[in-house]
């Protein structure tokens, strides 16, 4: 059995006590009160229930830790070393439309690196935790990427961006070039889980353009510990905040960025 961190225990300890208030409106989301953050871009009163118990149970088990937050932004700690980057809602649009696809995101990251992750998914009551050096897992069991060597036999996961946003045609180029070659590509509106389920081996890939680091800080560890490679397309190392990631099992990123390399070239 899989013995957690206490750094994991404070994230999965916060992620649960968030989540019953997003369970909880999740069944009642046709009377959540909604304002617009952006075009096409929602924030409930429920993502911000999410993330005030965040911060409040994070900062309560480590008071002098850095605070990176969806909603209200970055909170300098005493302890400049040491930072939590937290999503309390990725799959907002998913949660308003009562779609069951959404997850709670916290990453930890020291001096600069990330050092451990979790993802919960409460619905189905999956979490999806890492530690540098020590391994990915769900819940109480190791995962790994797949092992596909196939792009023919494979399934990727991407992010569409939506009105507001820029690389519409750019993505359209990369969406094009990938259908052809690949067993299919699922658009399923959190960025978090996509990372996870490469993670899990459930998806070969995932790639995407213009996400933040809330988005993708505890995802990247979960992949990178699961044995796969995460690089923005080009190959070059991935770093929170590039203007885009890939990520993949070792056997077919290369030739999975290739393909994006190309298409993004052109387009």
């Amino acid at each position: 059995m899989a013995v957690k961190s206490a750094i994991v225990n404070v994230m999965e300890g916060a992620a649960r006590k968030a989540a019953r208030g997003l369970v909880r409106d999740f069944g009642e989301v046709e009377q959540l009160q909604v304002s617009r953050k952006g075009p096409a871009d929602f924030v409930s009163a429920a993502d911000l229930r999410a993330e005030e118990v965040l911060k409040r149970e994070l900062s309560r088990a480590r008071p002098d830790y850095a605070l990176l937050l969806e909603e209200s932004g970055g909170a300098e700690g005493a302890d400049a070393r040491r930072r939590w980057i937290v999503d309390p809602l990725d799959g907002t649009t998913n949660f308003l439309h009562g779609l069951p696809h959404f997850a709670i995101s916290i990453a930890f990251e020291e001096d600069g690196e990330l050092a451990a992750g979790i993802i919960y998914e409460p619905l189905r009551d999956e979490l999806f935790w890492a530690e540098k050096g020590r391994g990915a897992w769900l819940n109480d069991r190791r995962i790994r990427v797949s092992g596909r060597t196939d792009l023919a036999a494979s399934l990727f996961a991407t992010g569409i961006p939506f009105k507001g946003l820029p690389n519409h045609d750019r993505f359209l180029q990369t969406l094009g070039a990938v259908m052809p070659l690949v067993a299919g590509v699922r658009r399923y509106g959190s960025a978090a889980l996509d990372l996870a389920y490469v993670a899990a081996g459930r998806y070969d890939g995932f790639w995407e353009f213009g996400l933040n680091p809330w988005d993708v800080a505890a995802g990247v560890l979960l992949v990178r510990e699961s044995g796969g490679f995460v690089t923005e397309i080009g190959g070059r190392a991935y770093r929170l905040g590039a203007p885009h990631i890939l990520a993949a099992n070792p056997t077919l990123h290369a030739a999975f960025d290739k393909i994006l390399r190309t298409a993004a070239r052109e387009s």
